[in-house]
């Protein structure tokens, strides 16, 4: 997908300005609440009219003010999916899901309701009306009705925030695999930088109508470590959960690690906050913390007064974060061996 974006767009005194040419498959729009996100997905779709510029999609021009021509919803073949489902009450999960598909042309049609129910294990739901499905399960029809438009772009609008976060993180491999299985590129908007992670290989981030930076969702984590409150957030995926006395053994790598959270399945997604962990030059000799990996040093950068750290441990990486004092107290150089120690208590189970 290339998608080129030239245009502004004024409601009272906040106006959005949009210059960027995204091509891929996964991109990310990042922003604050009123950073102008779901405008921009306003005018994409063709639910606003920008004041003035273009929009081509693969080639073909969605808006141009020069030319005067501003092509209708129905026409653009971009599928949206919003913070809340949607659905339509009076219709079955199966006639919700039909909706798009029957609108769609015929020769368009290459994606089937019977990929779609597979995709996202939603064939038991078919017959039941859509009062009487959970949230996670509300928004995965949602996703289907919007993928079985047979969209060319798929535009996801804050689609998790509704949910509380064990639905969220269950909702995410359903969002990123129906859209690779079927091969349809998506903009995924959030103010959420853990699903920007998860969601995009790409960030384009907006603050008050302006964008603000084109970058990777790592590169975005890094740069915000040093001012957000929660740190660097490591994601890691632990398997083969183990109890070990009163706590629990995970593989991580070639590594285990020691959690106070019981599994609840054979595989997780954790978070870990840079601010987690204590970094010591030697091993120490006694601490309380249940976890000391030996780590590698591979890189340092600087994030507002902290310094960070990213740690080979085997064959999985951290980011560590240290006021800059204690990284030349540490020495800190790539290379350079730490202890990393980091307490079972301070993993927080996403998924």
């Amino acid at each position: 997908m290339e998608l080129i974006v030239r245009m502004a767009k004024s409601f009272g005194e906040f106006r959005l300005r949009a210059d960027f040419t995204a091509s891929g498959s996964r991109i990310g729009i990042f922003g604050e609440s009123g950073s102008g996100k779901s405008t921009l997905v306003n005018v994409l779709a063709g639910l606003a009219c920008p004041d003035s510029g273009e929009i081509v999609l693969d080639g073909e021009t969605l808006f141009s003010g020069a030319a005067r021509l501003d092509l209708p919803p129905e026409k653009r073949r971009i599928a949206l999916v919003f913070q809340h489902p949607h659905l339509f009450p009076h219709l079955s999960v199966k006639g919700n899901l039909l909706y798009g598909w029957k609108r769609c042309a015929v020769a368009n049609r290459h994606i089937h309701i019977d990929d779609i129910v597979d995709v996202l294990r939603i064939g038991h739901l078919l017959g039941r009306g859509v009062t009487n499905l959970s949230g996670g399960e509300k928004q995965r029809v949602a996703l289907g009705r919007a993928l079985l438009s047979n969209p060319r772009l798929l535009l996801m609008d804050e689609p998790l925030s509704a949910l509380d976060d064990s639905l969220r993180f269950q909702i995410i491999p359903y969002l990123r695999g129906a859209c690779e299985t079927f091969s349809i590129p998506y903009l995924f908007i959030s103010h959420s930088l853990v699903e920007m992670r998860l969601m995009t290989d790409r960030v384009i981030v907006y603050d008050r109508g302006r964008q603000a930076a084109d970058t990777t969702p790592d590169e975005l984590a890094r740069v915000r470590m040093g001012t957000s409150p929660v740190g660097y957030i490591n994601l890691l995926r632990l398997t083969d959960p183990q109890p070990r006395g009163t706590l629990f053994s995970y593989a991580w790598g070639d590594s285990r690690l020691v959690l106070n959270t019981p599994p609840a399945g054979e595989e997780h997604l954790f978070e870990l906050s840079s601010k987690d962990m204590i970094l010591f030059r030697k091993h120490p000799e006694a601490i309380s913390a249940r976890n000391l990996l030996r780590c590698t040093v591979a890189g340092v950068f600087k994030s507002g007064r902290k310094e960070g750290v990213e740690l080979a441990c085997g064959r999985e990486r951290l980011v560590a974060e240290v006021a800059a004092e204690a990284a030349r107290e540490l020495e800190l150089v790539v290379g350079s061996e730490v202890y990393v120690a980091i307490k079972a208590s301070a993993f927080r189970r996403l998924g």
